[in-house]
């Protein structure tokens, strides 16, 4: 399942919108081999409650392309792009991807997240912090808010659970 030297890299592949199943069968039947990661969400209808599968990247496909040969995958119904730094295609660290299989395949719960990154804005969604702003700091594997006093000039952080933050956008 994972990236051999003969099988080639895996590259994220942009496709049209609600077109993920569609593109990963016709990459599939290309004998591209194509990996679509899902999850599980309740949506609500008018009559009735529905577990449904979503992909958890919603608009993209992972696919393994050996030799850098990609006009097969962009010759498929449905695809947009390959992903990468202007035309040249960048591929998934394999890592990334192992990771990616591997949370997938273990059966837990799994739910699509914003992307966090250190110095970015975030705010604390539950407990006593709720509501309080600050920058995400990293260090020593532990996630730490960062809250200036800017009449002081001074700062203090707080140690907490990556899974209490959402991030501020810019507006």
């Amino acid at each position: 399942m994972l990236s051999d030297v003969s099988r080639g890299a895996w590259f994220a592949v942009r496709v049209r919108s609600n077109f993920e199943r569609a593109t990963a069968q016709s990459l599939d039947a290309r004998g591209i081999s194509c990996f679509l990661p899902m999850y599980k969400a309740r949506r609500q209808w008018s009559d009735r409650v529905k577990e449904v599968d979503l992909p958890l990247f919603s608009g993209y496909v992972f696919c393994q392309v050996p030799e850098r040969r990609f006009l097969p995958v962009l010759e498929t119904p449905g695809v947009v792009q390959v992903v990468g730094n202007g035309p040249s295609p960048v591929p998934v660290e394999d890592h990334e991807m192992a990771a990616l299989h591997r949370i997938v395949g273990c059966g837990q719960e799994t739910l699509p997240w914003p992307y966090l990154a250190a110095g970015q804005r975030v705010r604390l969604r539950t407990g006593a912090l709720k509501d309080v702003e600050g920058i995400l700091a990293s260090a020593e594997g532990r996630h730490r808010v960062i809250v200036n006093i800017e009449l002081l000039q001074r700062s203090v952080a707080v140690s907490v659970e990556r899974l209490d933050l959402e991030p501020i956008w810019p507006q």
